[in-house]
């Protein structure tokens, strides 16, 4: 319209298009976890491959951890809320991951990797997405990043809303992890009760919403849905998404990213282009390649 400023536009609010509850699984050496992405009900959302939520104060249900296995063709990105992991590859890198600390992994050409609970008791609770490489970096380097809570910002908004941005940008905050090829958005959003905190996306980014406390209504009128906790829900087109805690608090992780449009072939810890690439990933594992 001739003559109209930005704010006589109105923003498009992204609704959910599907809502989805995260399943019951064990992984690793038979740790328990809850599995929102990576399932039957909902096996990516391009860019991203997986996401996974451990949250355990049984220690039998998650001590035995996740022994010496193999990456191709991922990242790994693990987001810890309570208790500690230790991680060490066979590229040489090794470290601990507390309450708040994050570790980006990328897996790239390959990588062994473990990631060990170093607590014998107490809640351990923590997240793991995976996000897919494109075609061309998948066979580079690997490469690690531990980033300490401290390096995390947090903004805090005057009605009460507290965002922790890992990665992205919100309120002239940038996060603490740039320089990734998807442009990822990954974001722990806490919302006091009777609050709605919007954000926009970059345009044409894949964007989803897990809920790990309380409930949210996502997106707008008619359209909306209450997630509820263990639930994720996926965002359709349009600018912003828009999420709101009725008379209980809701925290919960935004997470959005560039697609890739590129094929998917996957066979477990390997996500490769073709089926010949995965060929390729298994001889060279088991050739001592990685």
């Amino acid at each position: 319209m001739v003559g109209s400023s930005p704010e006589d536009i109105l923003m498009q609010v992204r609704q959910p298009v599907q809502v989805v509850t995260a399943q019951k699984v064990t992984d690793g050496a038979g740790v328990h976890i809850r599995r929102a992405i990576g399932t039957p009900l909902l096996e990516d959302l391009d860019p991203f491959l997986l996401l996974d939520e451990f949250r355990n104060d049984d220690p039998a249900q998650y001590v035995a951890g996740f022994p010496d296995h193999p990456h191709r063709g991922i990242e790994t990105v693990t987001y810890m809320l309570a208790g500690a992991m230790r991680h060490g590859d066979n590229q040489g890198n090794s470290g601990r991951l507390g309450p708040g600390d994050v570790q980006w992994m990328t897996a790239g050409r390959g990588i062994i990797h473990s990631e060990m609970p170093e607590q014998e008791e107490g809640l351990l609770w923590g997240f793991q997405l995976w996000v897919n490489l494109s075609a061309d970096e998948k066979m580079s380097a690997p490469c690690y990043r531990e980033i300490d809570s401290v390096e995390i910002p947090e903004v805090a908004r005057d009605d009460g809303v507290r965002v922790k941005v890992i990665s992205g940008e919100l309120d002239g905050v940038t996060g603490a992890v740039n320089g990734i090829t998807v442009s990822p958005t990954y974001m722990d959003v806490t919302l006091p009760a009777g609050c709605t905190f919007t954000h926009q996306f970059p345009t044409g980014h894949a964007a989803f919403t897990y809920v790990f406390e309380g409930a949210a209504e996502v997106g707008k009128g008619m359209e909306a849905h209450t997630v509820k906790r263990g639930q994720v829900a996926v965002f359709g087109p349009g600018d912003e998404a828009q999420l709101s805690a009725d008379e209980t608090p809701a925290r919960v992780l935004l997470v959005a990213g560039r697609p890739h449009r590129e094929p998917i072939v996957k066979y477990g810890p390997f996500v490769m282009n073709t089926r010949e690439q995965i060929v390729e990933a298994i001889d060279d594992f088991r050739a001592g390649r990685f």
